[in-house]
């Protein structure tokens, strides 16, 4: 008997208007497409040793990969801008200097030199001290001729001069730490390499 599915669907209800009202589109029949599918392979059974000898194999190759990362770890990461460039060390011939071997005379010359200027700055240094001592010591005559005439004028020669240095502070001097306060690093790009 041939059916059509517009016509299924309506007669059921025409004939049936009582016993079956629903909303819902009629199950229909449709097909999917074939799936060419296979059935599944049996799992090869393996000899113990053949498994036993792949265990084995792994670990060793575990236990050689563990042993070049302590090894590596030694080392120590390299810089880049330490690393001597390759043009360099091919041209290391070429650029090496036949420098000549100083002569003794050369020598001798050069420690006469170094013990002249050792000379000269020792004197110079020792210059500079005595100044500062006659310089002080004027200082402290002045001061103490200047008391045996006022006490006044004393107190205030020796008083410090604000407009000698202008510094002006307000407030503590060092603040107390905020709590909870993360220091902000600032904005930068890292461009190093990761060496892993």
């Amino acid at each position: 008997m041939l059916q059509f599915p517009i016509l299924s669907r309506i007669v059921p209800l025409v004939g049936h208007t009582a016993r079956s009202v629903h909303s819902s589109a009629g199950l229909l029949f449709r097909s999917t497409p074939v799936l060419c599918a296979e059935p599944l392979k049996k799992k090869k059974k393996l000899d113990p040793q053949v498994v036993k000898q792949r265990e084995e194999r792994k670990r060793k190759r575990l236990e050689k990969q563990i042993r070049r990362l302590e090894k590596n770890a030694r080392q120590l990461k390299p810089i880049e801008e330490l690393e001597v460039p390759m043009e360099l060390i091919d041209e290391q011939a070429k650029r090496k200097r036949n420098v000549p071997k100083p002569t003794t005379e050369l020598l001798e010359s050069r420690a006469l030199l170094e013990k002249q200027w050792a000379k000269y700055r020792m004197q110079e240094t020792l210059a500079d001290y005595q100044l500062f001592d006659r310089i002080v010591a004027a200082q402290t005559k002045a001061l103490n001729e200047l008391k045996l005439e006022s006490e006044d004028l004393y107190q205030q020669a020796v008083q410090p001069d604000p407009a000698l240095v202008p510094f002006r502070a307000q407030g503590p001097v060092a603040t107390p730490p905020i709590k909870g306060y993360e220091q902000p690093d600032g904005e930068y790009i890292d461009v190093s390499r990761k060496w892993e």
